[in-house]
């Protein structure tokens, strides 16, 4: 597929006016939806559907009240609206007692932390409050900062690496500036203050999400979404080019003949929402919150920034289907539950090298470990595939190959959940497509 040359700015003359004008909406209460951008290895979360703790996934919207836990081997990335994430470590677990939006617009996050560790990564937008409790203990953060929590049974240290935190305790406040650590008696309330931060094994995975998002962010984002979080996949996993008579466009690497943006994903029941469509590609965020997806002759599927942002009930938002295109409809079938949509090709990976094959779509490859992502897509354009080192020895994404949010049938479903139907479809495409 043609892709301009031309920085993005270029690419956006005569389409800014029209997506600056785009208001987000919201259900009447005004509850936000934060994302759930990365889970590897054992991720657990309770969205009060009434089926308690269940396995997560990437892009599960999650709402107040909800509840994560990881296991030994667990990580989990949440990201906020303005690109803030939150960062757990094996065996820790949260709760989300307070995701709000204030009459100022400013938004209100609070995070428990019951038990583990947590990198909390703050970017301060104005307005907005974000704090932090354990124990009895809580961090009200109002400016740019990056912080460790580790809980333990009887303490708690909090390390400062960027910023300068409060920690107001039943004795009183606490000052921590940037390079400093406290350490908590949670016995006695008595706190030490030290002028160092004692290096932890998970500080390298913490550094290395964070370069991803600093190196892949825009800050031109909100030329084609009203928020932050989900952009940087959106340039590591695809590009952005312009087309007469569209504007601005944007395309997943590794996509031709035969994909549609529903082949991979499933959908999952909220309370007081009913289902909405989880995609399971990495990048699978805001091109299924905002916008529209359409289908260019010669082009293919491709996603058209503009609107208004939906919640956690997204559904399927497309224009110009082919022929024969069956358009993804939420299940009929009764019950909270995650149903299964697994019609796409599976991504095969040995050691440090990984199969990328046709329609994939960025399926299987972790954020940041491949380099130079649009000139494999080429290959596999002409050759159909493509196998390249992973640079990343982190531990990969829960994958839906892996099973997603339980285990396979051989009818690609999942046991205790709905199997695939055409009244739980995905829909499917005919036609020719991808990059050019």
């Amino acid at each position: 597929m043609f892709r301009s040359r031309f920085p993005d700015q270029f690419l956006l003359v005569g389409f800014v006016a029209g997506l600056l004008a785009a208001i987000p909406c919201w259900a009447d209460s005004q509850a936000r939806i934060v994302r759930l951008s990365d889970a590897r290895g054992d991720v657990q979360i309770d969205r009060s559907t009434g089926q308690g703790f269940e396995k997560a996934f990437p892009n599960l919207p999650i709402t107040q009240g909800a509840k994560i836990r990881t296991g030994d081997s667990g990580m989990a990335e949440l990201e906020f609206e303005d690109g803030s994430t939150l960062r757990l470590t094996p065996n820790t677990a949260i709760t989300l007692p307070e995701l709000s939006l204030r009459d100022s617009g400013g938004k209100a996050s609070m995070v428990h932390l019951e038990e583990g560790m947590a990198y909390i990564n703050f970017f301060g937008a104005v307005n907005d409050e974000f704090d932090v409790t354990f124990a009895r203990e809580r961090l009200a953060l109002k400016r740019t900062t990056h912080v460790r929590i580790a809980l333990g049974d009887a303490d708690a240290v909090v390390a400062v690496f960027k910023g300068e935190v409060e920690v107001v305790t039943p004795t009183g406040p606490v000052e921590v500036a940037k390079g400093h650590s406290a350490n908590f008696d949670l016995g006695d309330d008595k706190h030490r203050v030290a002028n160092d931060v004692e290096a932890d094994p998970f500080d390298s995975w913490d550094k290395q999400q964070s370069q991803y998002q600093q190196q892949y962010s825009d800050n031109s984002y909100s030329n084609y979404s009203p928020y932050a979080y989900g952009t940087s996949d959106l340039n590591y996993y695809g590009g952005f080019f312009s087309l007469p008579g569209y504007g601005m466009l944007w395309q997943p690497y590794f996509v031709g003949a035969g994909w549609d943006p529903w082949m991979n994903g499933a959908w999952a029941f909220s309370p007081g929402l009913g289902y909405g469509w989880v995609s399971a590609y990495p990048w699978g965020w805001t091109p299924y919150h905002y916008g529209s997806w359409n289908y260019v002759p010669l082009y293919g599927w491709v996603w058209q920034p503009g609107g208004a942002w939906m919640g956690a009930n997204a559904s399927p938002t497309f224009l110009n289907p082919p022929t024969g295109f069956a358009a993804p409809r939420a299940p009929s079938i009764p019950g909270r539950r995650v149903i299964l949509v697994d019609r796409g090709p599976r991504p095969t990976q040995n050691g440090n090298k990984v199969a990328i094959v046709s329609n994939s779509a960025g399926l299987g490859v972790p954020r940041g470990s491949v380099r130079g992502l649009g000139q494999l897509s080429q290959q596999v354009e002409q050759r159909g595939f493509v196998t390249t080192k992973v640079h990343s020895s982190s531990v990969e994404s829960s994958g839906w190959w892996h099973g997603g949010s339980g285990t396979h049938t051989a009818a690609g479903g999942w046991h205790g959940s709905s199997v695939s139907s055409p009244h739980a479809s995905a829909g499917h495409v005919s036609g020719g497509g991808g990059h050019h």
